[in-house]
């Protein structure tokens, strides 16, 4: 049997992150600069086409999940969750993205002028500068940040030498932890964090995806039990319809009092109600099974009739081992071992918790450059009054940019920072809640256990219980049958009165529908020992990719 495969992308965050577009692709702009779509289409069901047959919808069990799995928005919704925490883990990566900054301004000033040194009466100057720099910080826990600037400046000074005036600057610094932040292990903690918890989240996708089928595949023997248990009444009626003809025959020739006509039309109104009820059954259980597999949402099939192929009598079942079982379920448990991933979890925020109690002691350092440009106007008699301009030597920015690169004007240090709380209590809080949360998954990884031993102990004793009342309701069912045609065979003879036959088959009935109720209820407790023992997908050949 191919399997039924549904996959589910699970696409790595690093290279989910690396995938989006950066400046400067034109990419960059198209997608963050675009209009923001926030209207969300939803796909309509699909696949009941390939079901749909004579009228009706003809539906084996592993169809029947499929469409589930197809349809079912609870499905997509874990899904969804699911791509909530690879989201995290690309959002961890951000504290690595490096971060552009330039700004640019112009501002002119008129001010008057009110020494002899002021340079003239009413000064004139423009001041624009430009910044440009890009900061990250590293795996390491380095962060640097590079910068340059420009000031450009004019003014009306008679006495400016450089006007106007270029200067420029280049400044390189970093800052490098040496205890708390130290190390690419500690600036990575949040991504491991955020990886474990995408593990944790893929577990528990699988253990819920296990409970929507399980739900799914309930509504589907309950709609089993609530047909067979209309065809039970079917036959009921039949058999009180034909006992009623019969009386009212024997009552037209006299050959019974007229009070004795009472009880089989009592008996036939019953058979009626019961179908009524049965069938309004059936109509409820259908619904709900319509909706597991989404047939709901399209008119199409909303109210197409479902036809079920699965038998309800159920398959023999082995010996089972509780040990093994449980030992078994130990081991395939998607909500127990998310219970455990949380431990992982616990381990590192422990350890995030730890880092913060360190004392903040950073090693910083800086190297810069510096440059001065523009045209040089050359004075004379500057304080006699006149300031005339004898000559005018050219320059401009790029005489500011060879000096800048020439690194012949340098500025360099290095510097220790220490930041030492006297008290730290929101670090000891935190580092409390670390450790009593392990402690606390670490008991709920106790009583997961726990509750799984009990589940499937639990049922493999409804099995082996299920096993055994199907087997005496079967035997219950075939002597109830002969009872019904050994009081026929008196009644027909005149050694019995109608009342028994009656009442026989009235038995047979309920014997019927007990038998029905047994082996659904066997369906039932086999598939509770699947979910138990988290092995649904495998036995239904659903895999998730």
């Amino acid at each position: 049997m191919r399997p039924l495969t549904i996959a589910v992308l699970l696409a790595a965050a690093a290279s989910g992150a690396s995938q989006d577009p950066y400046f400067p692709k034109p990419s960059y702009f198209k997608k963050y600069f675009a209009r923001t779509v926030t209207k969300v289409e939803l796909a309509p069901p699909v696949r009941f086409e390939d079901y749909a047959a004579g009228g009706k919808l003809e539906l084996s069990l592993k169809a029947y999940l499929g469409l589930v799995m197809s349809n079912n928005p609870n499905v997509s919704i874990q899904r969804l969750n699911l791509t909530l925490n690879e989201d995290s883990i690309t959002r961890a990566f951000g504290q690595f993205d490096p971060v552009a900054n330039a700004s640019f301004s112009a501002t002119r000033a008129l001010t008057a002028g009110t020494t002899a040194l002021s340079g003239g009466s009413t000064l004139n100057q423009l001041s624009q500068p430009l910044n440009l720099g890009v900061t990250q910080q590293l795996e390491t826990g380095t962060r640097y940040t590079i910068g340059f600037s420009d000031f450009k400046s004019s003014t009306n000074n008679s006495f400016a030498t450089i006007n106007p005036t270029f200067n420029s600057n280049f400044n390189l610094s970093f800052s490098q932890p040496l205890l708390q932040g130290r190390g690419a292990y500690v600036t990575r903690l949040p991504m491991m964090i955020a990886r474990s918890r995408l593990r944790g989240a893929q577990y528990n996708l699988e253990d819920q995806v296990i409970q929507i089928l399980t739900s799914a595949e309930q509504a589907y023997w309950a709609v089993i039990g609530a047909r067979e248990n209309v065809r039970v009444a079917e036959e009921n009626l039949k058999l009180a319809d034909a006992a009623l003809k019969r009386a009212e025959k024997e009552l037209e020739l006299g050959a019974s009092s007229p009070l004795d006509i009472f009880q089989p039309q009592q008996t036939f109104a019953n058979a009626e109600l019961l179908l009524t009820q049965n069938r309004y059954a059936l109509a409820l259980a259908e619904n709900g099974l319509r909706t597991q597999m989404g047939a709901d949402l399209d008119p199409r099939f909303r109210d197409l009739p479902i036809e079920l192929t699965e038998p309800v009598a159920p398959p023999p079942s082995p010996e089972l081992d509780r040990e093994k079982l449980v030992e078994e379920a130990l081991a395939k448990r998607g909500d127990l071992a998310s219970a455990r991933q949380q431990l992982d979890v616990d381990d590192l925020n422990i350890r995030q918790s730890n880092d913060q109690l360190r004392p903040s002691l950073a090693l910083t350092g800086q190297y810069g450059s510096s440059g001065t440009g523009g045209p040089i106007y050359q004075r004379q008699d500057v304080f006699g009054g006149g300031s005339q301009i004898v000559s005018i030597l050219p320059g401009g920015v790029t005489d500011s940019l060879s000096q800048l690169f020439g690194f012949g004007l340098p500025t360099y240090g290095f510097g220790l920072s220490l930041n030492l709380p006297l008290k730290n209590h929101a670090a000891i809080a935190n580092l409390a809640d670390a450790t009593v949360s392990k402690r606390l998954d670490a008991l709920r990884v106790r009583a997961a256990q726990q509750q799984i031993r009990l589940q499937v102990v639990s049922a493999v004793t409804s099995i082996e219980n299920s096993k055994a009342s199907v087997e005496l309701a079967r035997k219950a069912r075939d002597l109830a049958q002969k009872r019904v045609e050994a009081e026929q065979k008196k009644y027909e003879l005149g050694t019995e009165q109608i009342f028994f036959v009656l009442t026989a088959q009235g038995d047979l009935s309920t014997a019927e529908s007990a038998l029905v109720t047994q082996m659904i209820n066997y369906r039932m407790n086999q598939l509770a020992l699947s979910r138990a023992l988290g092995t649904l997908l495998e036995e239904r050949n659903i895999t998730l990719q």
